[in-house]
């Protein structure tokens, strides 16, 4: 055993052979585990059994986050059964939840209920902007959300859910340092406003100089959540929210095998970087008329910006790009309970959404040099004003959702939702044809897009006992494409006259501003159950899309959009949570499924039946937890992801990797603790993301073994 694990080890064996002592010295008092709460926001946007849920939803509760400390979703997420998040740069990720890994805008992150982006402004990285490590909880729909949530809900819905304050004046505080520079502090605090209810905050402060060469990065992000109430029927919620990011992104630079195994601290775009800032402000008002009806109403307003120099880009279509994004919505909800029919409880609302917001980017041209023979992209200068133009999205999307029990052991759920979207783009250019290098780029002065959709989705859960119940339900989804989809696919390709460039430039341009949306269908079956001291569920679904987006790169590497054909996406996915001694405790998530392109050409290459590339078929995570009376806790993970393909003709493969953590904390006194963590405990190398065929498969390597310290102190 190598010598920097002796420690942690003898940690770990030292606190299991402690609670056998304990627990044949004393009697303890046999008490539930700490496993799913029975209640969940996600499947209504209200609270509602899980129970009575015909859907896939998960909850990560506040315990859970605590033992975690994840400084990234994936440390944390990925512990739900059917749920992938792999690590672009920084705090970035990409998803994978009934669906291959993907940036696509298959999903949709919500804080509390409200929807992070607006629909159009899709980031797959968008869970860096909310305060995951210091969230009450998250939950997790998997699959198709579209009847309550609308676009972009096709592969699930996570819902961070913000703390709430308490009446008592406390505080915590969270110091950590790590590997490869890494410092962080969190930091909440609790005020008691009297008669003005009670008020929270929380910071979350992190840098590190990243473990690749140049990938520094630094967060800084407030959390203010205060509650309050008029009267005894009607509570006001107001929520702000800010984050700022600066990392460089080299972070998720792929390199060929030699460099991937031997050197994988090398960083070939190490001139990427990503600025980010966002801002959320909602308030929440919810009246009570006599118990039986509730009125909900959330004005919400949203600014997202973005200087993005992106390393994806760097071989097709280099370019500095700004988006600046303001979102001014409406959530209106009006439930009513029938409680002598059936228990029928009736949910009905309308979503408002208007969102101008404004791209401009600039080409760019790099000075390279070579590292073992690959090119290296370490500066660069700025061309040719490409794109400038705003987009003004609107949606209007009423909806309906009713559930009723026919009777004591069967509840049935359906609902609908109405989305009509449209976007309306303005160009800032002088001119409709901007030339750059040996390409032409178009935007007309002025274009515009809308789409409707109608979404069903109808559910029954039957309960065979008190705790265990199965269900079953299909569901349709949508998203439509993205502003940047739709406005920017105007680049032409060939080199040939000017003319011929305009012309082709703007039959590219014609061809993505008329992308349809895609299309999903779902169909599901699950069961549940829990008792004492075990809990498990098991949920197979069928999920189909038709109109699949596909990014499409030319001869120069320029990525085109199409609406390329049909997907299928079948699984299985389990969940097993065991007590196995009174502080031993066996946690197990999993999942195998099958991602398969059934009817799909690209550039005149017909892929159909081949299975989606970085589309694992396994997807595993178990966590061995020891808990001291809550004095100590020391938990061994073990993830493991399976192979996948590298390219859609299915020519290589990724082996996939398993990779070990540990994590433990030590109360040192009833208002401090101790904290431990180690990352990749066998410094594994392994691949965040792999892609390619044969000699020019890359490789981006994931983050070599890394142990924090922590101390946390409350009062």
């Amino acid at each position: 055993m190598r010598a920097n694990l002796i420690l942690p080890v003898l940690w770990m064996i030292l606190g299991v052979f402690s609670t056998a002592i304990l627990n044949a010295q004393i009697a303890v008092q046999n008490k539930a585990i700490d496993t799913l709460d029975d209640l969940t926001v996600t499947g209504t946007r209200e609270a509602s059994k899980i129970s009575e849920t015909p859907a896939a939803i998960s909850v990560i509760n506040q315990s859970e986050i605590s033992l975690n400390k994840p400084s990234h979703p994936q440390q944390l997420l990925s512990q739900v059964p059917g749920v992938g998040i792999s690590v672009t740069n920084g705090e970035g990720h990409a998803t994978a939840i009934r669906q291959g890994f993907t940036t696509a805008p298959m999903y949709l992150f919500l804080e509390d209920g409200i929807p992070i982006r607006a629909t159009g402004n899709f980031n797959h990285n968008a869970l860096y902007e909310v305060n995951i490590a210091s969230a009450r909880g998250v939950e997790i729909n998997r699959g198709i959300g579209s009847a309550l949530y609308g676009s972009d809900a096709i592969g699930g819905v996570i819902n961070i859910l913000t703390k709430a304050p308490t009446s008592t004046n406390s505080g915590d505080l969270y110091l950590e340092r790590g590997s490869f520079g890494f410092a962080r502090l969190l930091g909440g605090i609790d005020q008691d406003l009297e008669n003005n209810g009670a008020m929270r905050a929380d910071i979350n402060l992190l840098t590190t100089s990243g473990w690749r060469d140049k990938t520094a990065y630094d967060r800084q992000s407030l959390n203010m959540r205060w509650d309050t109430q008029s009267d005894m029927s009607t509570t006001y919620k107001t929520i702000l929210g800010y984050s700022k990011i600066d990392q460089q992104t080299g972070a998720n630079s792929a390199l060929p095998f030699n460099l991937y195994y031997n050197s994988p601290t090398t960083n070939l775009r190490s001139a990427g970087y990503r600025k980010v800032e966002a801002i959320r402000l909602s308030t929440s008002i919810e009246k009570d008329i006599g118990g039986s009806l509730l009125l909900s109403v959330v004005p919400y307003f949203r600014k997202n910006y973005m200087d993005l120099n992106g390393t994806y880009n760097f071989t097709g279509d280099a370019r500095i790009e700004v988006s600046d994004v303001s979102s001014y919505g409406l959530l209106t909800k009006v439930r009513k309970n029938f409680h002598d029919t059936w228990q029928t409880k009736l949910i009905s609302g309308v979503d408002l959404d208007y969102s101008p917001s404004s791209r401009k980017e600039n080409s760019i041209s790099f000075s390279s040099t070579t590292i073992q023979s690959v090119k290296s992209y370490e500066s660069y200068t700025i061309g040719s004003n490409t794109y400038n133009y705003e987009v003004l999205y609107k949606n209007i999307s009423p909806y309906t959702h009713l559930e009723f029990s026919p009777s004591d052991r069967v509840h049935i759920a359906t609902g609908l939702r109405y989305d009509t979207s449209t976007y309306s783009m303005k160009n800032n250019l002088s001119s409709t044809y901007v030339a750059s290098g040996n390409y032409y780029y178009y935007s007309p002065e002025s274009a515009s897009t809308n789409y409707q959709r109608i979404n069903p989705k109808v559910g029954l859960t039957y309960a065979f006992d008190g705790s265990n119940h199965g269900f079953i339900s299909y569901r349709e989804g949508f998203r439509t494409p993205s502003e940047s989809q739709l406005f920017r696919g105007g680049r032409s390709v060939s080199t040939g006259t000017i003319a011929a460039r305009q012309a082709e430039a703007l039959a590219l341009f014609n061809s993505s501003s008329n992308l349809e949306p895609v299309i999903a269908k779902q169909y599901e079956l699950g069961l549940r159950g829990k008792r004492q001291f075990s809990n498990y569920e098991i949920v197979t679904y069928i999920l189909k899309k038709d109109n699949d987006l596909i990014s499409q790169k030319d001869a120069t590497g320029y990525s085109v959009q199409t609406n390329n054909g049909t997907t299928e996406h079948r699984g299985i996915e389990f969940g097993l949570g065991q007590e196995i001694l009174r502080s031993l405790r066996l946690d197990i998530a999993g999942s195998y499924a099958k991602h398969t392109y059934k009817n799909w050409v690209a550039s005149g290459v017909d892929y159909s039946n081949n299975e989606i590339e970085a589309a694992p078929r396994w997807m595993s995570n178990a966590r061995l937890t020891w808990r001291h009376i809550d004095r100590h806790v020391s938990q061994l993970e073990w993830v493991k992801l399976g192979p996948y393909y590298l390219d859609s003709a299915n020519t290589a493969q990724y082996n996939g990797h398993n990779i070990y953590n540990l994590r433990m904390s030590q109360e040192i006194d009833k208002n401090l603790t101790g904290v431990f963590r180690m990352m990749n405990l066998l410094d594994t190398r392994y691949a965040d993301s792999a892609s390619g065929s044969g000699s020019s498969a890359t490789y981006s390597p994931g983050l070599a073994r890394s142990m924090y310290l922590g101390l946390e102190g409350k009062w």
